[in-house]
């Protein structure tokens, strides 16, 4: 682990499985709690750090020049707050029409509430406030935070856990396992750190998501619930 967390992701042979998790790691490190900093580049940083770093850089840097209204959400965002949370994206929300804006962001996949795409060497995925839900997160959980010298515009706590809560429903009727546990384990760790308020977010979902869905995110919370008490007692153990 700690040889793949020093490699650069380029020297691996392509198609590689280990070439894949390096990627991941890489960016984890590189996009990760040092980031968030106004700490700028410096000359001794490995060069594929500067390039990713730039280019994310650069992106933040365009949305703001231009004007563009969005938020950083996902593993990123997720970055500002927890580690070891591993990415390869970033996620943003924002309006259909921004993309006219980004002709620099070359699409890949769109439908009504989501597009895909590459910005340089980034891949990003991007959530439309046309959705009810995103608009919401959009306007109204929203906080700024430094991504070295930007200033970046980031969902908040309690706006990652609303999105990670309304994703499940989809994911649990795909069967899609391995986004299952990782949007939990997120929950949990946001969760467990910061104590939101999680029967308000609760609340707030009801008017976005169906009843039965809906029974089923409040049994999941309550087992998140109950996952972080047993932490926290073998944290603290009684006598």
């Amino acid at each position: 682990m700690v040889q793949l967390l020093s490699m650069a992701p380029s020297t691996l042979r392509a198609n590689s499985p280990v070439r894949g998790i390096a990627e991941v790691l890489h960016a984890a490190t590189v996009l990760g709690h040092d980031a968030w900093t106004s700490k700028p580049m410096t000359r001794n940083d490995p060069p594929s750090e500067v390039q990713l770093s730039r280019d994310v850089l650069q992106l933040f840097s365009l949305l703001r020049d231009r004007g563009v209204p969005y938020l950083l959400v996902g593993g990123i965002a997720l970055l500002r707050y927890i580690e070891g949370r591993n990415t390869q994206d970033i996620d943003l929300v924002l309006s259909a029409s921004a993309l006219s804006q980004l002709p620099e962001l070359v699409l890949s996949d769109q439908n009504r509430d989501f597009a895909r795409g590459h910005f340089e060497s980034l891949r990003v995925d991007v959530r439309f406030t046309e959705n009810p839900l995103f608009r919401l997160v959009h306007d109204h959980y929203a906080t700024a935070h430094q991504f070295k010298e930007v200033e970046v515009r980031i969902a908040t706590v309690e706006g990652l856990v609303l999105l990670k809560m309304y994703a499940l429903p989809a994911l649990y009727l795909q069967g899609d396992g391995q986004r299952i546990a990782l949007y939990e384990a997120d929950i949990t760790m946001l969760c467990q750190r910061y104590r939101p308020a999680v029967e308000p977010l609760l609340h707030t979902l009801t008017a976005f998501v169906e009843a039965a869905p809906m029974q089923e995110l409040r049994n999941i919370a309550n087992d998140i619930q109950r996952r972080i008490e047993r932490m926290d007692r073998a944290k603290h153990p009684s006598g």
